[in-house]
């Protein structure tokens, strides 16, 4: 639902099961929410409800917690909007943060109780990875034969070579980051760790391995003084903890807590949140577990949620109602949910999938009423394809019904970003529109920070060699994460680093100038010319200083920034930065730098205009066909929807012949080895006497956990469809061939059941 932010906040229409809601005074609240059904909107007139009700002190604020950063954008615009149209100012009575913004700001706010130096970092996912897998190198160097015992024994010696070599460092690698997030989870520290296992009467070669990893892993993070998102979230707990005062400033200032996305929080996450509430607090939580499906081999589980609303005291409410698809695909996804429920062929695997709530239109009278229903516009391609010609019969599809359907959205959802890949290069040969980013992560909100927050912090430090060395490489465009400078560009950062005065090589005087006598030394004329031409730069800076900060902040832009994209988000970082100054009106240049700052080194999170940090519009795309995968599908919707690879590989039930992505062609007994790290390092801890824990176990359990997300996977592609859906699968290119899986066959069944007339093979 999408009204105007200018509507009046009580006059909005409102369906039965939202004013239900909206009686809401106190206490703890527990809402299940189907696809479509306008849960942010809801939680957002919820909020902005209580910041007009009066019952907020002058000093206190609603606190609205989601999972991404693109919401964050989408509650402050609602709530903001509907604030102001009743006469109150935006932007007052209320935070909006995501999960991690949330104990950033915690932490930041005490980082002695956490014995963490004020200016302490967090790095991101890309450099933590590096980091890693650089430790479990090193470990598979210095270990190079204690896995052997897990290798396939019919594996000869050159083969059993190549495996150590090029298979066993991404494996290692996965295991570790499996291990440390739960080890993290369960608050335990290398040497914690490490003493335990030690101490066993029994080795546990899968936990001792990620263990060790894990102990270099962080001594890494702490010589960098950088902490990691995990991190982030159990010294935000660690600290409410420490120091009751300041806990119960925080329930003062936050009086009521609304959390979004709930399905997708973990055990510690959920805890930050039960002690900033308080028993006696008002905490509502919003989610659907049908949608969880980031849970394999993280610390999240929906069964957080499940409890919480099966919790003696909480005020349960649900939102069934869903204007975004037809009547067809409603019950096409009621049905996966209710064939999973009774009749899927493992009994262990029905609790995959929740109801109540089913999907419901929307009720007459609705102001987002569901399309008109045509059954005609569901296909289950019954034919079985190749890889390939899934591909080729996707394409020709889509290339009848683009120029017919010139307004409308499509996309393609593939189960893993290969696919995608595929399917985007097929699209690519044949002339078609589209649009991949979602298959491609971006770094390009913290690159453009970096650059403006660089360049402003040596402007207010002009004088200082280093940086001007910096942002000669900014210039350059050399710090990117994607290249490297040459040894020219290294060679002059070099020579502006060793500069006794700055002055001397940006406003010479008439008998001294560091660049002339630069050029008698004989350095190549490729330094020259690049210096003069970043020195006549670096002088217009110097006088863009007089301008106001975001005027100046898009002179800069548009010298140090290419892309498009980065254009806009020097506009919105100018915004930003105008924001701040006049929020602070003693702030000046370094204050403002630092602003910038935080967010490229990911202190901060900033909504900026990639599709990982602004969110993505499919509405933007009619006529082009979007390729992304089903995960990053979820919230997202389109007219049109292709979801491809329904075979027993990339959706298995758990049956006899289903491959499992996670155990490895070349580890015996169809091991999985992140299952069995986890398992020993579980039983390592668990209450009580140590009890051995059979090898194997561990394996059997992630494959139905694996099959369950994998149903609630396949139950957010059909729901990402307003008008219409077509599923097909393919073969698969092993000598074992792939089959339709289980899924997709009740599927088929209960649609052909329903409509008997239906065809197969149609577009």
């Amino acid at each position: 639902m999408n009204p105007s932010a200018e509507t009046d906040l009580f006059s909005l229409p409102l369906r039965p099961s939202q004013a239900e809601i909206m009686q809401y005074q106190r206490g703890w609240m527990g809402i299940s929410a189907v696809p479509g059904s306008g849960k942010t909107w809801t939680l957002s007139q919820l909020a902005a409800r209580i910041v007009v009700s009066g019952n907020l002190g002058d000093d206190q604020e609603v606190l609205v917690v989601t999972l991404v950063n693109s919401a964050v954008d989408i509650f402050y615009r609602r709530v903001s909007g509907w604030v102001k149209s009743e006469g109150l100012l935006p932007y007052m009575g209320y935070r909006v943060r995501t999960l991690h913004g949330l104990a950033h700001d915690i932490v930041r706010e005490r980082p002695g109780l956490l014995h963490l130096d004020d200016k302490f970092q967090i790095i991101d996912e890309r450099e933590a990875d590096s980091i890693r897998q650089e430790a479990a190198k090193v470990w598979l160097r210095t270990h190079p034969d204690e896995l052997d015992e897990y290798l396939d024994p019919a594996l000869d010696e050159n083969r059993r070579d190549w495996v150590r070599r090029e298979q066993l460092p991404g494996l290692v690698g996965n295991i570790a980051l499996s291990l440390i997030r739960s080890a993290k989870d369960l608050r335990l520290n290398p040497d914690q760790l490490l003493q335990r296992l030690d101490a066993l009467p029994v080795s546990l070669p899968l936990a001792q391995m990620g263990a060790q990893i894990y102990a270099d892993y962080q001594r890494a993070l702490e010589y960098r003084g950088a902490i990691d998102f995990d991190d982030l979230i159990r010294f935000a707990l660690q600290a409410l903890e420490a120091d009751p005062d300041y806990l119960d400033r925080l329930r003062q200032r936050w009086p009521y807590i609304l959390e979004d996305e709930a399905q997708d929080s973990s055990r510690l996450q959920e805890e930050i949140l039960r002690l900033l509430a308080g028993e006696q607090g008002n905490w509502v939580r919003v989610g659907d577990p049908n949608q969880a499906i980031y849970e394999t081999f993280t610390t999240a589980n929906p069964r957080f949620l499940l409890e919480f609303l099966d919790r003696p005291g909480v005020i349960r409410r649900s939102l069934p109602n869903s204007g975004r698809s037809t009547q067809s695909i409603i019950d096409l996804a009621n049905g996966l949910v209710t064939w999973t429920q009774s009749h899927h062929p493992i009994v262990d695997v029905r609790d995959a999938l929740h109801a109540p709530p089913m999907i419901e239109a929307a009720p007459p009278g609705d102001p987002q009423p569901n399309p008109l229903d045509d059954p005609n516009q569901i296909h289950l391609y019954e034919r079985r394809l190749t890889p390939q010609e899934e591909i080729e019969v996707i394409a020709e599809s889509l290339a009848r019904w683009l120029p017919e359907n010139p307004e409308r959205t499509v996309a393609v959802l593939a189960p893993r970003n290969k696919r995608g890949f595929e399917m985007a290069d097929e699209l690519h040969r044949r002339g078609l529109p589209f649009e991949d980013g979602l298959l491609r992560s971006s770094s390009a909100t913290r690159f453009s920070a970096g650059v403006l927050g660089n360049v402003l912090r040596y402007l207010a430090d002009p004088r200082s060699p280093r940086k001007l060395a910096t942002i000669y490489l900014v210039w350059r465009r050399a710090d990117r994460q994607d290249g490297r400078p040459n040894a020219a560009v290294e060679r002059a950062a070099e020579l502006l680093r060793k500069l006794d005065y700055v002055e001397d090589y940006l406003w010479p005087g008439p008998n001294r100038d560091w660049l002339v006598e630069l050029e008698a030394s004989a350095q190549p004329p490729e330094i020259i010319d690049s210096l003069a031409s970043f020195r006549v730069h670096v002088r217009r800076w110097q006088n863009a200083i007089l301008l106001p900060i975001d005027q100046m902040t898009l002179t800069l832009g548009q010298d140090l920034l290419k892309e498009p994209g980065e254009l806009a988000l020097a506009h919105k970082l100018a915004v930003l930065l105008r924001q701040a100054s006049q929020a602070h009106p003693n702030w000046r240049l370094p204050e403002l730098s630092e602003e910038l700052v935080v967010i490229a080194r990911n202190e901060r999170r900033f909504i900026g205009f990639s599709a990982d940090d602004s969110g993505f519009d499919p509405d933007h795309y009619p006529g082009k066909v979007v390729v992304a995968t089903m995960h990053k599908a979820k919230g997202l919707e389109w007219d049109r929807v292709y979801l491809m690879s329904a075979n027993n590989y990339d959706f298995p039930a758990g049956l006899e012949g289903d491959i499992f992505i996670s155990e490895r062609w070349f580890v015996r007994d169809h091991l999985n080895l992140e299952a069995e790290a986890l398992a020993q390092l579980q039983s390592a801890f668990a209450p009580g006497e140590y009890e051995w824990v059979p090898e194997g176990g561990a394996s059997s359990a992630a494959r139905l956990d694996y099959a369950r997300e994998r149903l609630r996977l396949l139950y957010v592609g059909i729901t990402r469809a307003r008008r219409e859906l077509i599923i097909t699968y393919n073969s698969g290119r092993d000598n074992k061939p792939q089959l339709p899986a289980a899924a997709f066959i009740a599927l088929q069944n209960l649609w052909n059941q329903d409509h008997p007339e239906s065809m197969e093979g149609r577009r």
